[in-house]
């Protein structure tokens, strides 16, 4: 390797560095944010799939074991009730979750540069 090839790297290796670090900002609310509103849709969609919410749901009226007289109907009504319940204050808890997920990545580098400026400021 030559002198002058490990210039010309150096060079390039350079302007890479100062162009990911002015198109950060830009790739950050723009590509980024939409990879993490996908995965945040994502994760919402498999935390309502391990909940089986929706299968509950749709079982509502379905009378639970079989046990198609009064007593069974009301029982499984009720049952599902509760269920449906537990598992949409579950899904409640994961869709604050996600929000707050994303407003943090919105917040991040503002707060970052808001620290910046009053450390060097000091």
């Amino acid at each position: 390797m030559t002198l002058t090839t490990a210039i010309i790297d150096s060079g390039k290796i350079f302007f890479q560095f100062v162009w990911d670090f002015l198109y950060f900002p830009f790739w950050w609310y723009s590509r980024g944010f939409w990879e993490v509103l996908k995965w945040s849709g994502n994760f919402l969609l498999r935390q309502l799939s391990i909940t089986g919410l929706l299968i509950w749901v749709k079982n509502l009226f379905t009378p639970m074991f079989g046990q198609h007289d009064w007593a069974g109907v009301i029982i499984s009504f009720f049952m599902r009730v509760v269920q449906i319940i537990a598992r949409s204050l579950l899904m409640a808890f994961w869709l604050v979750y996600v929000i707050a997920i994303v407003i943090l990545w919105l917040i991040i580098p503002i707060y970052v540069l808001y620290q910046l400026t009053i450390q060097l400021s000091l």
